[in-house]
């Protein structure tokens, strides 16, 4: 009988001690883990924590709010949302200026010349018209026509390699909002398909996403243009056959700017589903944010970006404090990057406050 009460005491000491080890471990474990997934994020961040919420909801078996691995999916505009926009213009704005008046390859005609000048003025103005969206995305179909999809993501690269405008300590290759960076690989470790949908081309986002997020190319949508077999002219693709010389090149047409409903339209036709969760920082991504929260039948959410870091970035509180109001009236989570992000592009960045805009784009071509 001593015996027995003998083990039975050693087996609450064990019980207890393991249950003192636990209550102690735990906290650490917890913050350990924040560390781990969300270190770029300030912890009070309180669309992030509505996020974790509805992820932990949303995967739960026993949750009425479980949504099907298969249907867990996840899309986020590129520009603003995960990659920087300020410095001092959009990427794929920086790329055709660029083109058209520095490239030593390429000739451009007049009406390029006149749209490449206006880049460059209208960057240092910050007016840009309003039509501008569209008759970029036609002049780029145009600047780039005729290159292999080699050689195209060649010249991206290229410029990818340079020093950021208006910052010290990053390239345009590493420009990204590492917070956001870590909101992908969560989701993506929690079983979420995600999906990058952007208003810039589709290429330029393929070279710029790769080996940064492990994203496919099958998930990467953006504007189109039409391409197309180097041997084929003007002969219709029905009446053409792909030969082994051909390679497929760029052509002058554009298919889509994929901005605002026209984001709807293309996860309908690239996706095939109803996205569960949409990332997004402008008034371009407001349709692809509606169409997912309105009339799905599981639990969804959206968020807005606010560029409202003037310190760490080019951003305008005044301005994006007000969108950001607007868009929790419209019933979207708003993450602010000077109060939710601890940094943005990562420590060793500086922003410099001045640019070399006007002098790398000068116009003095080889």
């Amino acid at each position: 009988m001593k015996k027995i009460i003998g083990l039975f005491m050693a087996l609450v000491m064990v019980v207890s001690l393991g249950l003192s080890s636990w209550a102690a471990w735990e906290p650490a474990s917890m913050e350990e883990e924040w560390e781990d997934v969300f270190a770029e994020w300030n912890e009070e961040a309180p669309a992030l924590n509505y996020l974790i919420d509805y992820v932990e909801s949303v995967t739960d078996e026993d949750s009425s709010d479980y949504i099907p691995i298969e249907d867990r999916i996840a899309v986020f505009d590129m520009d603003g949302t995960l990659y920087g926009e300020l410095f001092p213009t959009y990427l794929e704005y920086y790329l055709l200026a660029w083109r058209i008046l520095e490239d030593p390859s390429f000739a451009p005609d007049e009406e390029l010349l006149a749209l490449g000048r206006e880049l460059r003025e209208s960057v240092t103005s910050h007016s840009f018209a309003e039509d501008m969206p569209i008759r970029h995305a036609l002049g780029a179909a145009r600047a780039y026509a005729g290159l292999t999809l080699t050689e195209f993501a060649d010249f991206v690269t290229e410029r990818l390699l340079q020093d950021v405008d208006g910052f010290e300590g990053m390239t345009y290759g590493e420009a990204f909002y590492q917070p956001m960076l870590e909101v992908i690989e969560y989701l993506q470790d929690n079983d979420f398909t995600v999906y990058v949908v952007s208003g810039s081309d589709r290429f330029i986002c393929r070279t710029l996403l790769e080996g940064t997020i492990d994203i496919p190319y099958a998930n990467i949508i953006g504007m189109d243009v039409a391409v197309q077999a180097s041997g084929q002219g003007d002969t219709d693709g029905l009446d053409y056959v792909f030969n082994a010389g051909d390679q497929v090149i760029r052509t002058d047409r554009l298919l889509i700017k994929n901005l605002k409903m026209n984001k709807v339209c293309q996860i309908v036709q690239d996706i095939g589903k109803q996205p569960v969760l949409s990332f997004g920082n402008s008034s371009g991504d407001v349709s692809m944010h509606n169409y997912t929260i309105f009339n799905n039948p599981y639990k969804s959410a959206a968020f807005m970006l606010i560029a409202d870091d003037e310190e760490r970035d080019y951003g305008n509180t005044e301005k994006t404090r007000k969108l950001g109001e607007q868009w929790a009236e419209n019933g979207y989570q708003v993450i602010s990057m000077r109060d939710d992000f601890r940094t943005i592009y990562g420590e060793d960045v500086v922003k410099t406050g001045s640019f070399r805009w006007e002098e790398e784009m000068s116009e003095e071509r080889g």
